[in-house]
């Protein structure tokens, strides 16, 4: 048997961390046998369903990485095919045509919730209805089995019964025609031949009715595999005060995807102590019979640590294509300034994000417009004149702009006048960078090259000689 999993999302809405956690385990498991990936876009519910939604569902996966082998397949695209099986359905006798009105729909159910009944539909129409109301455009139900249970092997939460009792004849279709949620994802797993379903607990009770229609379609239901919520770290239900936000607002954030990845397939999932998941040995080792049936916490500090985590030990290569992106934020190409591979070397250690990263490094790029004023204060100060004038004249002999130069230079210097080195580099970082941190002000200085380096010098010192006038 060749193993098919699918991702079926809604496109009511972005894609959020609770959906790309379903996805990567769907994806994981069809990786790891070797079977099919199936993105679905179920988008029956036209009301909500919006252009907008699909386009971030799609990003989301693009920018996870988790490429699809079949799709994407829209529901609506679909409509002929369900309805000729509603035809079928309803020849074999295993659906018919509801009259209820609304009203009594209603009445039933307040009748059955003051008796402390679990509200069903009656069956009134079940067995035909003599003289069908003219002016009335039926529903379509399933008949559902009136005896016996339903048995879930679920991969997750293990065996789960639910009785036949409890389940009533749901509505296949509307009366204008339109296939309803439950019966659309039944023709579809039946028709892509899906082998198992990774999906949230929340679709737990659909289960035994979309199991009971593949049985009178003729088809062996598929394996399922019901993964549990994911809540805040204070225990309640996952929002957006929690990170219940877009996928793509993690990338704007500064995330890498790797990180989300390795973070979301923690979620619930664990091998042993390991905390830091390549995808290869995500493919290899994840088992969905090992998650937890329990609710999952998510924890927006680990995934920071995750993050800075692959930041530091990417290939440059690899964050210089997440990273330009941010850079681009703040008008800069990172092709006019120093090569962004090196830039990354030297901000590495010292960034969570790539916004934070990207933030720190536009003094590569263009000159700011003010120095950051407690630095400044603390730095540019009349004291720092005569080494920056020193220095600024070592630096302008210089032969070769580079490192090592640069650091005899600047050592040449504290040497000369007797002073500690911090006591050069923090003024010249100031004057360099517009605050008082930067990387060794030596690369710091390679980097930004040597004419801007003394234009920058001489802007210093011209603050440095106003800021003694006002005083």
């Amino acid at each position: 048997m060749t193993v098919r999993t699918r991702f079926a999302p809604s496109p009511t809405g972005y894609l959020h961390v609770g959906g790309a956690r379903t996805a990567l385990f769907s994806w994981l498991y069809a990786r790891k046998h070797g079977g099919t990936f199936i993105l679905r876009i179920e988008d029956t519910d036209l009301e909500r369903s919006s252009a907008e939604s699909v386009d971030a569902i799609l990003q989301g996966m693009t920018w996870l990485g988790l490429e699809y082998d079949e799709g994407p397949f829209y529901q609506t695209q679909r409509f002929p095919r369900y309805k000729e099986v509603i035809q079928d359905m309803l020849k074999a006798g295993q659906a018919y045509h509801c009259f209820c009105s609304k009203e009594r729909l209603e009445q039933l159910r307040s009748e059955q919730m003051a008796r402390k009944e679990k509200p069903r539909y009656d069956g009134k129409c079940r067995h035909g209805v003599a003289n069908p109301p003219a002016d009335v455009s039926p529903v379509v139900r399933f008949k559902n089995p009136l005896d016996g249970a339903v048995t879930v092997e679920d991969l997750i939460r293990g065996r789960v019964v639910f009785q036949s009792s409890e389940l009533d004849d749901l509505i296949i279709a509307r009366g204008d025609g339109t296939p309803t949620y439950n019966f659309t994802v039944v023709v579809d797993d039946m028709d892509m031949n899906i082998t198992h379903v990774i999906r949230g607990d929340d679709h737990l009770n659909n289960t035994p009715r979309q199991m009971n229609m593949l049985k009178a379609l003729g088809r062996t239901p598929p394996v399922y595999a019901h993964v549990p919520m994911i809540l805040g770290a204070d225990g309640a239900r996952l929002s957006k005060r929690h990170g219940a936000v877009s996928v793509m607002q993690y990338r704007d954030d500064g995330f890498l995807p790797e990180a989300l990845l390795n973070y979301l397939v923690r979620l619930g999932w664990s091998h042993g102590d390991q905390e830091i998941f390549s995808i290869d040995e995500m493919v290899k080792l994840f088992d969905v019979t090992q998650v937890h049936s329990s609710a999952a916490a998510f924890n927006p500090e680990k995934l920071l640590w995750l993050n800075q985590h692959y930041i530091k030990n990417s290939d440059p290569k690899h964050i210089a294509h997440h990273l330009s992106y941010h850079l681009g934020k703040f008008g800069i190409d990172p092709t006019s300034g120093p090569d962004l591979l090196e830039v990354i070397q030297v901000q590495r250690e010292r960034a969570k994000t790539l916004v934070e990263m990207a933030q720190n490094s536009v003094f590569f790029y263009k000159d700011f417009e003010a120095y950051d004023t407690k630095d400044a204060a603390s730095h540019l100060k009349p004291e720092a004149e005569k080494p920056l004038i020193l220095l600024r004249e070592r630096l302008t002999a210089l032969s070769l702009w580079e490192a090592q130069a640069i650091h005899e230079a600047v050592a040449g210097v504290a040497e000369a006048l007797g002073l500690k080195l911090g006591k050069i580099a923090q003024p010249v970082r100031v004057a360099i960078a517009g605050r008082a941190v930067s990387p060794p002000i030596d690369v710091t200085l390679a980097l930004v090259g040597r004419d801007k380096t003394l234009k920058r010098l001489d802007a210093a010192l011209e603050y440095i000689r106003n800021q003694t006038v006002v005083a």
